[in-house]
Order: C-alpha cells, then sequence, then structure tokens
C-alpha cells in the first residue's frame, strides 16, 4: 500500500496530473463519520473531496470510478489505510493513504483545521 504524507499530497496531485493530463481530477475521499466533518474538514485545492464513511464504502463503491488517482483520508491514518486495501482489491487504479489523516494535515498544512 501507497502512503503519503499531507504534505506529500501537493506533489501527489502533479504527479498525477503529469501522467495522464486529460485525466480526470484526484479525489480526496474522506472517509470519517460525518459528526467529525462538521468538527474539521480540509479545503480542496487541486482536487475534489468526497465524503464517504469507511462504514459505506462498499455499498456506495458504484459512486467512485476506479480509473480515477484517490487519496483516502481519516483521522489519523488507520481508517483510510483499510479503505486503501479495500479499493486496491476492488481494482482500482491509484489509490493512495494519506498517513496521518486530518490530524496531520493541520500540523503540516493548515493550522486553522481543528485538531480533536
Amino acid at each position: 500500500m501507497q502512503s503519503i504524507t499531507p504534505a506529500q499530497l501537493t506533489q501527489w496531485l502533479e504527479q498525477v496530473r503529469q501522467e495522464d493530463p486529460d485525466g480526470p481530477l484526484p479525489l480526496v475521499l474522506d472517509v470519517r463519520e460525518p459528526w467529525e466533518l462538521q468538527t474539521a474538514s480540509v479545503r480542496p485545492q487541486g482536487f475534489e473531496l468526497l465524503h464517504i464513511p469507511m462504514r459505506t464504502v462498499p455499498a456506495r463503491l458504484n459512486e467512485l470510478d476506479p480509473q480515477r488517482p484517490v487519496a483516502c483520508l481519516c483521522h489519523h491514518g488507520m481508517r483510510s489505510a483499510q479503505v486503501v486495501h479495500f479499493l486496491n482489491n476492488q481494482g482500482f487504479a491509484s489509490v493512495v493513504n494519506i498517513h496521518g489523516g486530518i490530524d496531520r494535515w493541520s500540523q503540516e498544512l493548515d493550522p486553522t483545521v481543528p485538531v480533536y
């Protein structure tokens, strides 16, 4: 499983766009619970943000494009790692885990994102 830190996300996004400039905009898949999303969220810059709680990913798999690059995000990186593993097993071509989750995002990229 490939993991990136929040600070590496921009570089990953650029690499994905260079590899397929006409391809779909990369997706950050936030797999946290709705209350967590209300507590703290990220601002999309160069990617689309989609919220699908981890427990509902299998039922909502049809909302995701297996050819679209996906970076999975949760609170600390454990749930998102499980989703990455699941998506890889479902044949998704380019999926990475955002190691450290939104907690690390707040530390590395945007201190205005609340820590909880």
